[in-house]
Order: structure tokens, then sequence, then C-alpha cells
């Protein structure tokens, strides 16, 4: 079974960063497509970024310039960077793992097959 793990979620000060980590185990980065998901209070999960087996990334607008979505394939590790972080960032993040040996990214939930438990991410003053 494909397992994601989140890490690194924070409470955080406006303006401040958070890198986010994941391992699937049973699931290789360089084989299928992967991306970050959150759901803030009171509203629907929406998708973040999003990032394809060749490095092609995808991303919500309202994190663009902001955050960015890698991997580290020798270490099976998919990563978020949270900069500039605000209020509305906050949110429970979580991985997601799509079909191996697809090629797309997406910000679509349905598209992912493989998810984590989440970690928090909370931004206040």
């Amino acid at each position: 079974r494909v397992q994601p793990v989140e890490s690194g979620g924070d409470s955080v000060q406006p303006g401040g960063s958070l890198r986010l980590s994941c391992t699937a185990s049973g699931y290789s980065t360089r084989r299928g497509p992967m991306g970050w998901f959150r759901q803030g209070p009171g509203k629907e999960r929406e998708g973040v970024a999003s990032i394809g087996i060749s490095g092609n990334t995808a991303y919500v607008g309202s994190v663009k310039g902001r955050f960015t979505i890698s991997k580290d394939n020798a270490k099976n590790t998919l990563f978020l960077q949270m900069n500039s972080l605000k209020p509305e960032d906050t949110a429970m993040y979580y991985c997601a793992a799509g079909p191996p040996g697809q090629q797309w990214t997406s910000l679509d939930e349905p598209h992912y097959d493989y998810w984590g438990q989440g970690t928090q991410v909370t931004v206040s003053s």
C-alpha cells in the first residue's frame, strides 16, 4: 500500500516561511506525478501545486511566486517551499500521489490515488 506522510507544518507569522516534506512508502517520486493540496477552515480542499515526473510544475494562482514544489528523487521526497506566508494560507496541507507512469500535472483532487494524513500550517500574527 502506498502511504504518503507529510511533515514540516508549523505555526508562523505572516511573511514567514516553511518547507513541507512528503515521503510515500511504496511509491517512487521519479515514477509518478505528485501534488500538494490544502483545506482551510470552512473551505473546500484545493490543489496548491503539482509536479510531474519530468519536473514540470503547476500552481494555483494564489500561491504562484510564493510557493515552489520540488522533489529529490534520490531521497524519494517531495517538498513544498512556502515563502511570504499569509493568514489565508492557513490550512491542513496534504501530499498526494498519482498513478505511477502518468505524465501529467494536475490540481484536481480526483486525479490522485494516494493521500497523506495532512500537516497543519497556521499563519497568524
